[in-house]
């Protein structure tokens, strides 16, 4: 279980980016890099994820709900890789940023090219854990995240300018102009309690 001074790491997360959303709309790049900068801080430490949070299946990638803000206008959730798993080319349709907690993923950017075919953009990146990474429509919303190792498990924190398992996003298949609608859902059936104190 973890002590009230480690669950005070992402309580204190999750009120600064309530706070921030809570703020005078702004250029998306000044909101990126101070979510950025929350996300960073809350990825320095790693002593602060339940283990309920942090648990890998041996087929699928996990995504668990962290926090939801009510009024969808962000959400938090860790996603959970197992030894060498990938997720789909896909995009998010909202910004993003990726705070890489343990272990290390690699990602793949694409667009569109000339000939309205989805190809590889740049050489994949390796995120390593206190790492940050950004996603948006506006800068590069398509990518494809693989766990970076064949032998262990990798978790990474997400930040979603929405509420990310209930968006209708896109899945899409390289070199042609093809995709489909999906939504993610929530690997999660719980909620991380973020006022949970030490037990009598």
């Amino acid at each position: 279980m973890k002590t009230t001074m480690q669950k005070d790491t992402l309580l204190k997360a999750v009120k600064n980016l309530t706070l921030l959303v809570q703020e005078p709309a702004r250029p998306e790049a000044q909101l990126l890099e101070r979510a950025g900068q929350i996300m960073s801080e809350l990825v320095q430490t790693d002593d602060w994820l339940d283990d309920e949070f942090a648990r890998p299946h041996p087929q699928f990638y996990q995504q668990y709900l962290l926090y939801g803000d009510p009024l969808d206008r962000f959400s938090l959730v860790s996603f959970v890789w197992g030894p060498g798993q990938t997720t789909p080319v896909h995009d998010h349709t909202v910004w993003g940023v990726i705070g890489m907690l343990r272990g290390a993923e690699t990602e793949q950017h694409f667009s569109v090219n000339d000939q309205g075919l989805l190809v590889a953009t740049g050489k994949p990146g390796t995120l390593q854990p206190g790492q940050i990474a950004c996603v948006s429509p506006s800068i590069g919303d398509i990518h494809q995240v693989s766990n970076a190792f064949q032998d262990k498990t990798s978790v990474s924190i997400h930040l979603y300018g929405g509420n990310i398992g209930r968006i209708s996003r896109h899945v899409f298949y390289p070199g042609t102009n093809q995709s489909k609608t999906f939504i993610s859902g929530y690997s999660s059936h719980v909620s991380s309690n973020l006022w949970a104190g030490p037990r009598a």
